[in-house]
């Protein structure tokens, strides 16, 4: 905690009290009924670097809006069916929040803030419907006001930049990635291999993130989104084509032999070449041209008297070639990010950036449709027992209930957060009593208000940079902007203080018991989601007979790899070995997408046997259990073997390399225990 709260995280809780203290004042200014909704917002969008600030403020503009269009739209006609109002508000708030979990970016807050804005703007207005327009009005203002004044004092005083951290991250990773490289080629074990490749993983996947809010950053200098998704794609493939030589590395030692010396030589001079890259790209470039060509001419020639250590040799020599290339490409396209140039520094490096696309992520159908029917029924019944019990203050309730299930929706498990969200609100109730019966009362005037809650805010401003605390902190923050004690005319009234007080602490009490009862199968359900939708891609994407998008394969699975890394920790699980599975399943779907594209370039009556094989690979996929996987069969080795058989006399030298390449590649990851290939005596 000492070392987060320094001088970042005191400026950051200068910035958020001056944007609250400027959005409290000019809603106060200008006469608007519910001032506290502009100090909220001002809080809510707070982030350490503006560019994230504009992009959540500008994510937030538009729910907000939609939300209150989607109030004025739904409150008058259904105000006198309250089953019905009830019936669209949950039906809202569960879409809303089903295509925010499929979304998984940080724009998916746009998308829950379309659900709850409804709700905060629907349902306290079912008792008069005549103002539902005039109210949604007010409220989008007084949001917008908070939003406007927290991307101004972000964006203006001491900003935070995101090209900076991007860089510096972007940085750090290809020196983690070259090491990691270096570590995985080298001829002798190295220790802590997984865990470099875990971190691997979710650097890829935290740049993506960041890139998000890429357009939005404040810096002329901001290097293109484009740039960015071509060094994650690069990067994405660093893992595959290391394992890959990695693992046959160990083969031929496992064998009981050693690669030549002309191998060993190589692999040194690659390694030392990864060290030392160089900051002059056209001396780099050489280098690894030379490299490269060193691969290419060690090669053996793919034929039908290949035995299995020379399928091994050709299968290292042609991964390690391609793994320096993109590591060359990597740091070609570091100097892109940083030249600040719309023209491509290298012909290779506009090649990298022609048609590119967003990034491919894991969709979780079935975790969303938990979550968004958690979201319904949560709301559903909130209003059912409000409207039974006739509690004034229960519309606050089920407002705050449905908020909470929209806001951790897309964790797996939200119960945790809630208890935080709930100790804040306790915190902030406490201390909201104090300021309210003791300290507001003697103000007279903005100034002395700005002042008196300069403390608390302050403290809690610079707890909401700590990761340990900002759970608790934002909720306090969030509850001082009671609407008891900053309202346009504050009235000393301790019963609705409490009352208002007690159904936030019930509506977040009654969102942890829904949650409880819809949403228990946690971290390890949604685990076995992500390895069974790993299966099913693999096992849809062997019977295909498009062309293979192995780009999109790539970055789907290292996006799965990074969402099990959390989850298996989670669960107490041992983490090794599930996430090296998920390695070896991403580099099982590189080799289909080889042999698919081998098999669309061959004549159809050739390509028999590869068909055979990746039938193979979809069936024994699609029947794998996460809970007892079992090995691949014999049949399918068998297959294997004979497809080696067919396709290594093929009178094509290119066909006889790459069927080779993915035909050994694809029985290493199945059979990595399997005895060596021996030809089918005729």
């Amino acid at each position: 905690m000492g070392e987060r709260i320094g001088w970042p995280a005191a400026l950051f809780s200068l910035k958020c009290f001056a944007a609250a203290m400027l959005a409290l004042f000019v809603a106060f200014s200008i006469g608007l009924e519910r001032p506290y909704w502009a100090f909220l917002t001002s809080y809510i969008v707070a982030q350490p670097l503006a560019g994230a600030v504009i992009s959540k403020a500008l994510f937030r503009v538009v729910g907000t809006f939609v939300g209150a269009v989607v109030a004025i739209a739904m409150v008058p006609p259904l105000v006198n069916a309250p089953e019905l109002l009830s019936l669209a508000f949950a039906s809202w708030l569960a879409l809303c929040v089903f295509v925010s979990l499929l979304d998984r970016t940080p724009r998916s807050y746009m998308f829950v803030l379309a659900g709850y804005s409804a709700c905060i703007i629907g349902l306290p207005s079912v008792d008069t419907p005549d103002q539902i327009f005039t109210i949604a009005t007010l409220r989008v203002q007084e949001i917008s006001i908070g939003i406007l004044c927290g991307s101004l004092v972000h964006g203006i005083v001491f900003p935070g930049s995101i090209t900076s951290l991007l860089l510096s991250r972007v940085e750090g990773i290809l020196r983690d990635a070259e090491r990691w490289t270096r570590d995985a080629i080298s001829t002798k074990p190295v220790a802590g291999l997984d865990a470099e490749r875990r971190r691997l993983a979710l650097d890829v996947t935290e740049l993506h993130q960041l890139s998000i809010h890429l357009p939005f950053d404040i810096s002329r200098l901001a290097p293109r989104v484009r740039v960015v998704r071509a060094m994650q794609d690069q990067l994405s493939m660093i893992l595959p084509l290391g394992a890959a030589v990695q693992d046959r590395l160990e083969n031929f030692q496992s064998a009981g032999g050693t690669v030549t010396a002309e191998v060993t030589t190589l692999i040194a001079d690659v390694r030392a070449w990864l060290a030392e890259p160089g900051e002059d790209r056209a001396v780099r470039t050489v280098a690894a041209q030379a490299l490269i060509d060193r691969c290419a001419a060690l090669e053996p020639e793919a034929g039908p008297d290949m035995d299995w250590r020379a399928m091994l040799r050709l299968s290292l020599l042609a991964r390690l070639a391609t793994l320096i290339a993109v590591h060359r490409d990597c740091r070609d396209l570091l100097d892109q990010m940083i030249s600040h140039s719309r023209q491509p520094v290298t012909p290779r490096v506009a090649e990298l950036l022609e048609g590119r696309r967003n990034r491919e992520l894991h969709r979780d159908y079935e975790g969303a449709a938990r979550a968004a029917f958690s979201a319904f029924m949560t709301l559903l019944l909130g209003c059912t027992l409000w409207i039974g019990s006739g509690w004034s203050d229960g519309g606050t309730a089920v407002m705050m209930a449905g908020i909470f299930l929209a806001l951790f929706s897309a964790a797996d498990n939200p119960i945790a957060p809630l208890k935080g969200f709930m100790i804040g609100t306790l915190i902030a109730s406490i201390v909201g009593a104090i300021y309210g019966y003791a300290i507001l009362p003697r103000l007279d005037g903005f100034p002395m208000l700005a002042a008196a809650l300069a403390p608390a805010c302050l403290v809690g401003g610079a707890l909401m940079a700590s990761p340990r605390w900002g759970g608790i902190a934002l909720p306090a923050m969030m509850g001082m902007g009671s609407p008891a004690l900053l309202s346009a005319s504050y009235v000393n009234e301790f019963a609705g203080f409490i009352n208002g007080s007690m159904a936030q602490l019930i509506g977040i009490w009654f969102a942890i018991v829904m949650v409880g009862l819809l949403q228990s199968a946690g971290a390890h359900g949604a685990m076995l989601r992500t390895v069974r939708a790993g299966w099913a891609d693999i096992a849809a994407r062997a019977n295909l007979r498009t062309p293979p998008d192995v780009r999109g394969w790539v970055n789907r699975m290292l996006d799965r790899t990074a969402l099990l890394a959390p989850r298996l920790a989670a669960v107490g699980q041992d983490n090794g070995k599930p996430l090296y599975d998920a390695l070896r399943d991403l580099r099982t779907g590189v080799a289909i997408g080889e042999l698919r594209q081998l098999r669309l370039d061959m004549p159809p009556e050739e390509g028999g046997g590869l068909t055979g094989v990746l039938a193979g690979v979809g069936t024994y996929y699609g029947s794998l259990d996460p809970e007892a996987p079992e090995p691949a069969g014999p049949v399918l080795l068998h297959d294997i073997d004979a497809a080696m058989d067919e396709l290594s006399a093929n009178p094509v030298p290119s066909v006889r390399r790459d069927a080779t390449l993915g035909l050994v590649s694809l029985r290493r990851n199945l059979f990595p225990d399997a005895g060596p290939y021996r030809r089918a005596i005729a």
